[in-house]
């Protein structure tokens, strides 16, 4: 993989919450890149740290309670020159070119983030003309196509109506085509079908499947439902208490799985034709402001646990060409961090 592929790499990103506690380590090391044109799967239980990579990428944390303390966050221009955006102000005209123009989100509850007192249209309008330098009309003609180009029927007509007035997946439409309106490089997309039926969420897959394959942006899609990565990414990573504890490609993870939080996560996928019992994974996930003694997070879960996982944090092993796992139990391999 040559550095032109690479549009993001984040680097031992760590984000931590102040608490009276001390701190809450949300995100602890994370490493990975996305590549031009590509999905990027991001999966695990909630309270592992998804959405907030997501939001450190995009500084939109709660700058009073949240804080990026180490790592890097490096967005590549298509000349492949790089800029931090750990090092840039979120409120700063830089970040907010960035921010929405070049990295778009789309958000899991749309209802609580489309404004309710604003239509469709002034929401999509606003994003085009702050980002594209255009006039009122022309932004509105945005608003219309791009309507029409996340499938919502008399576009010209629902760019004037309100969020209440859209359903459910109608409004998860309308975040689409506000995040897609200026064009950018990246696409967060943060459980974008979470709240909606399982028809509607077919819907939404599909046409992200299709606005990606014509305009070729790169997607992260973040979410704790396997059966929607199965169907979207190339390639995959495995988050647990803020690490990432495996990543490789979409098969690699779905069917040469090797840290046992992964393999627990596959033996709980309901798979039609099979009267095979669900194995649930045993316990929950650890309270961040009090992890579990020892090095492995995972331990107090893991039925492969061994007296090394109580003394010494695994490395992060490579398994494959493009196959990491972050546990001993893999066994003698190369060691990369």
């Amino acid at each position: 993989m040559s550095d032109k592929d690479i549009l993001l790499e984040v680097q031992n990103l760590k984000t931590h919450f102040r608490t009276e506690r001390g701190p809450l380590r949300a995100v602890d090391g994370v490493s990975f890149t996305v590549r031009r044109g590509e999905t990027l799967g991001i999966v695990g239980e909630s309270g592992c740290g998804k959405s907030v990579t997501a939001k450190s990428i995009m500084q939109i944390l709660p700058l009073s309670q949240a804080k990026i303390v180490a790592g890097k966050i490096l967005y590549y221009n298509e000349r492949g020159e790089s800029v931090d955006i750990t090092t840039l102000d979120p409120q700063g005209p830089e970040m907010r070119s960035i921010r929405g123009n070049e990295i778009s989100m789309i958000f899991q509850e749309p209802m609580t983030s489309l404004n309710p007192v604003y239509t469709i249209g002034q929401q999509i309008m606003e994003a085009v003309q702050l980002h594209q330098k255009v006039n009122r009309e022309t932004a509105r003609d945005v608003a219309i196509e791009m309507l029409e180009k996340v499938g919502i029927p008399a576009p010209a007509e629902r760019v004037d109506q309100y969020p209440h007035e859209f359903s459910g997946g109608m409004r998860q439409r309308a975040m689409i085509a506000m995040a897609l309106s200026c064009n950018p490089k990246l696409l967060i997309a943060d459980e974008p079908t979470t709240a909606l039926d399982v028809t509607v969420e077919a819907q939404i897959i599909n046409l992200l499947l299709d606005l990606q394959a014509t305009s070729r942006t790169s997607v992260i899609m973040i979410t704790h439902d396997l059966n929607v990565i199965g169907d979207m990414a190339d390639r995959v990573i495995v988050m647990y208490a803020g690490w990432v504890v495996e990543s490789g490609t979409a098969e690699d993870i779905f069917y040469r799985p090797q840290h046992p939080y992964t393999r627990g996560l596959m033996h709980s996928i309901p798979r039609i034709g099979e009267a095979k019992r669900l194995v649930p994974i045993k316990g929950s996930v650890p309270d961040l402001k009090n992890l579990p003694q020892g090095w492995c997070y995972f331990a107090p879960r893991c039925e492969k646990v061994e007296t090394i996982c109580a003394r010494k944090e695994p490395p992060t092993f490579r398994v494959g060409d493009e196959h990491f796992a972050k546990c001993w139990a893999v066994g003698e391999k190369e060691v990369v961090s």
